[in-house]
C-alpha cells in the first residue's frame, strides 16, 4: 500500500552521525551509573592506601598461639597438609588461602591468607608441636587489600578486570561524546591532552 493511498508519510530515518551520538550517550550514561560504586570504593581506598598513617582508631591485632597437631599428620610421602590445614581452621577459625607450604628434615610452615588477614604456622616435623601467628589488620586492611587484589581470590580479580574494562569505556565513549560538542569540543581536547601530559609528567618525576 502506497503512503498516497493511506495519506501517512513514511517515517524518516535518523542521519547516521545522530544515531552513533544517540548510541554513545545511552553507552556512556548506564555504564557510568554502573561503574559508579566501583569508582567510589576504588578512590576512597586510593586514598587511604596512599595514608598508612590513617587508622581511624582501627588497630592491627597480633595473636600468638601455641599447640600440637594431631597423630596422623605425617604419612610416608611427607606432610598431610590438608589434614593440618582442616585442624588448624576447625580449631582456631582461621579462614584464607593456603599458600607458602614448606617443610625439611626438622620443621615445617605453612600461611594462610585474605585479604588484610594472614595467619603463619610452624610446627616441629618430629613432635608435631607448633606455634601460630595471626595478624588481622581489620576493615581498612581488608579494604585495602581488596584494592590491590592482594590474596582475595579469582572471583574478586575477575570483578577488577571487569570494573577496569568497563571504565576504560566511560572514558571512551566520553571522549567521543566531546567531539560532538562544538563549542567545546577544542578546549575540551585541550583540557585532555594537558590532563595527559601532566599525568606523564608526574609519573617520570614518580620514576
Amino acid at each position: 500500500m502506497s503512503t498516497a493511498s493511506t495519506g501517512k508519510p513514511e517515517p524518516h530515518k535518523r542521519p547516521l552521525k545522530l544515531r552513533i551520538h544517540t548510541g554513545l550517550r545511552w553507552l556512556h550514561i548506564y555504564l557510568s551509573m554502573i561503574s559508579l560504586l566501583a569508582v567510589l570504593f576504588f578512590s576512597v581506598t586510593g586514598v587511604t592506601l596512599n595514608h598508612p598513617e590513617w587508622t581511624f582508631g582501627l588497630k592491627e591485632s597480633k595473636t600468638r598461639i601455641e599447640g600440637n597437631l594431631p597423630a596422623g599428620f605425617r604419612t610416608e610421602k611427607g606432610t598431610d597438609w590438608l589434614k593440618v590445614s582442616d585442624y588448624l581452621r576447625e580449631k582456631h577459625h582461621i579462614h584464607g588461602i593456603t599458600a607458602d607450604k614448606r617443610e625439611d628434615d626438622q620443621e615445617g610452615s605453612m600461611a594462610f591468607k585474605a585479604p588484610g588477614y594472614s595467619a603463619d604456622v610452624f610446627f616441629d616435623i618430629k613432635t608435631g608441636a607448633y606455634k601460630l601467628q595471626v595478624i588481622n589488620q581489620g576493615l581498612l586492611g581488608q579494604l585495602n587489600d581488596l584494592h590491590r587484589g592482594r590474596d582475595a581470590g579469582m572471583a574478586w580479580s575477575r570483578l577488577i578486570n571487569i570494573s577496569g574494562y568497563i571504565l576504560i569505556l566511560v572514558s571512551v565513549t566520553g571522549i567521543a561524546l566531546l567531539l560532538y560538542l562544538k563549542k567545546m569540543r577544542v578546549s575540551g581536547l585541550l583540557t585532555v591532552i594537558g590532563g595527559c601530559i601532566l599525568l606523564l609528567i608526574l609519573m617520570r618525576m614518580a620514576l
